[in-house]
């Protein structure tokens, strides 16, 4: 029987399946879509679609850096043991490696992309692990730079990506975990947007200690205040991690500029598990 195009959309959907998998589930079982399903099922394909629905906010920040440019990627899993695997690591290194090298327009677009060792699609290959490896996979984000790149990766929990106008690789390095270490989120004063500095005035004129003072006092303590708090803020002011009497920007002044740089901690903005596994077991047994 001639499998078609259809068919094999139709499987995919009802198993979450690869499209490969799915056609080749089809053949073998002469275009039968409930033995197809059954085939799949039984060699553990068919569950990545149902893991889809659960939390993901663990897994690794990698990073990767070719002769022209450098990636940092994040990739989720559920569980901190999966992150450890090494069948996950390799997906996510080569995952940093596709970016630096294929520069996709966003992550659908990566997720679309064609892997050239496999043939298959990436978003079918991530299927694929999430089916053998047993945890939902997400690829959540990247950043990519092209020019003089350097990268740091702590743990695979934060990562560092940086681009600067000339090579100084052991200075770029020290760049770089100066930049994990202390939470830079601007490069420099100019770069802060007035919500920001509207929000922080705020907040700084709200505070008690302030309450009795003085419209113009309290104007004054404030406009001091916000210099060193936004100051903090930015790369090129904060004192450096590993001789804090001089800044940043005096470090690499006549050496190099920072064109830009992204910091990524694993998981920051999403959703975490906060189950421990007592109430886990528990759970199952009264389920």
């Amino acid at each position: 029987m001639a499998i078609t195009a259809q068919m094999v959309k139709e499987l995919r959907e009802k198993t979450g399946a690869g499209m490969m998998d799915c056609k080749k589930a089809l053949t073998e079982c002469d275009g039968d879509m409930e033995k197809a399903i059954e085939a799949l099922r039984q060699k553990g394909i068919a569950s990545a679609e149902k893991k889809m629905g659960r939390i993901a906010a663990e897994g690794l920040v990698a990073s990767s850096i070719n002769d022209k440019a450098g990636a940092l990627v994040e990739v989720n899993c559920e569980t901190d043991f999966v992150a450890k695997n090494d069948e996950f690591k390799e997906l996510c290194q080569c995952l940093a490696d596709y970016v630096a090298e294929h520069n996709p327009a966003d992550v659908d677009a990566l997720l679309a992309s064609t892997c050239e060792k496999c043939g298959k699609k990436i978003e079918d290959v991530i299927k694929e692990k999430i089916a053998s490896i047993g945890e939902k996979i997400t690829f959540r984000r990247f950043e990519r730079f092209e020019g003089n790149i350097a990268s740091y990766i702590h743990n695979g929990k934060i990562g560092v990506l940086l681009q600067t106008d000339a090579k100084d690789d052991v200075l770029m390095k020290d760049l770089c975990l100066h930049i994990a270490s202390c939470a830079p989120e601007f490069l420099s004063p100019e770069d802060i947007p007035a919500e920001v500095r509207e929000e922080e005035k705020r907040i700084e004129m709200g505070k008690e200690d302030l309450a009795n003072k003085p419209e113009n006092i309290r104007e004054k303590i404030v406009e001091g205040r916000l210099h060193k708090i936004l100051a903090q803020k930015c790369l090129l002011e904060q004192g450096f991690v590993k001789d804090p009497s001089q800044t940043v920007g005096q470090l690499i002044e006549g050496k190099l500029n920072i064109v830009k740089f992204v910091r990524y901690t694993l998981g920051e903005g999403l959703e975490k598990r906060n189950e421990n596994f007592a109430d886990e077991v528990m759970s199952q047994i009264k389920g």
